[in-house]
């Protein structure tokens, strides 16, 4: 079995060689090392632990008497979010920063656990909350029965200590702070380094074979457990959100808003023929922004703004140019919440050819339900 460490890592890669140390001496072999980490967090790894001359990881190889050739770790197996530019992010500060994130465990964690022939090891020690809240929703997904989800504790004051990256088995002096701050050294020696296995429940084994032929953004996986009963689509205005099935989006007021308006409109559609291959309650362009169903619906979404704030190019205001672009965004949205495989009913689409485009949504309207 070879055994692989997944780990995510900021600017305090002393999670890996604490995890290392600590699966070493529980006699667990490591194979390989892979990291997840932004551009600073690269930096600070090559320049501390994967550093030529001094660096931590060769000094725990010889600390443990660990052949260097039988582990492999280099700046090869650094794995550094880039944007859709293919630029490095060196920070994860927006929405679409998480996405990347995301996408980058889900699809580490699906390459790593393709064969039987290897064992992952999830470490979520390092990094923002949002990059072990990741990795950890990657393990769930993906997760084997020989796979580990791995968190390390650390003495609490040494766990803040830059100097500190594993007890050596000669004990030196490192400088820690007091609570007030105040500098003070001690021994290595005193440092306790915990490795805690979390539990978790896998769906791996519930999906079906056609979802792990490669990987796949986490709404369809979760859609693709949800089988059989025909969902319902809730649309909350009170609460600001759309519901469907088991999970929810959380959508911007004025995109909320437009997406309301058209839900309604199908919800109010008193045809005899069925939904999905009806397009009847469909409206052009001119006949939406000349409505004020939008601006009704808006009126109706707690935490929106007040309409004498809102600009000239606002929801309240639609164009035919700004109505495309919430349209796209509110399509980029529930492509995020609900999956591919649910897209093609839920979003706005269009029928017909210019100038007689006609917009609507083709859920049945005995599966929308509205809350205001």
């Amino acid at each position: 079995m070879r055994n692989i460490l997944l780990a995510v890592s900021g600017l305090s890669p002393q999670v890996i060689t604490e995890a290392l140390y600590a699966l070493w001496h529980e006699g667990r072999a490591i194979h390989a090392v892979h990291v997840i980490t932004t551009r600073s967090g690269k930096e600070r790894i090559l320049a501390s632990l994967l550093a030529p001359e001094d660096g931590k990881f060769q000094a725990l190889l010889a600390d443990c008497g660990i052949e260097a050739a039988t582990i492999d770790f280099g700046s090869h197996n650094i794995h550094v979010l880039r944007d859709a530019g293919g630029r490095e992010l060196a920070d994860i500060v927006t929405p679409d920063d998480n996405e990347v994130l995301a996408r980058t465990c889900l699809e580490l964690a699906f390459r790593f656990t393709a064969g039987p022939e290897t064992a992952v090891f999830f470490l979520v020690a390092g990094g923002r909350k949002t990059m072990t809240s990741c990795l950890t929703l990657a393990a769930q997904l993906y997760g084997r029965p020989q796979d580990r989800i791995l968190h390390v504790l650390v003495s609490p004051e040494f766990e803040s200590c830059r100097e500190f990256w594993f007890p050596p088995r000669k004990s030196v002096s490192v400088q820690l702070r007091d609570d007030q701050g105040q500098p003070y050294w001690k021994e290595t020696r005193y440092a306790v380094l915990h490795l805690i296995t979390i539990p978790f429940i896998s769906v791996r084994d519930h999906l079906r074979h056609e979802m792990l032929d490669q990987p796949r953004p986490p709404a369809d996986l979760m859609q693709a457990l949800i089988r059989d009963t025909p969902q319902i689509l809730v649309v909350n205005l009170a609460e600001g959100k759309l519901i469907y099935g088991k999970l929810e989006l959380d959508m911007h007021p004025t995109r909320l808003a437009l997406y309301a308006f058209f839900a309604e409109r199908k919800k109010k559609c008193h045809l005899a023929r069925p939904c999905t291959r009806c397009d009847d309650c469909f409206l052009e362009a001119t006949e939406v922004l000349s409505s004020d169903g939008v601006f009704r619906m808006y009126e109706r979404i707690p935490g929106g703004r007040l309409i004498d704030e809102m600009s000239d190019s606002g929801i309240c205001s639609l164009t035919r140019e700004n109505f495309q672009s919430y349209k796209s965004k509110i399509r980029r949205d529930l492509l995020a919440a609900f999956g591919q495989g649910h897209l093609a009913e839920l979003e706005i689409t269009s029928c017909g050819t210019r100038p007689g485009t006609r917009y609507g949504i083709r859920l049945d309207r005995s599966r929308i339900r509205m809350e205001w």
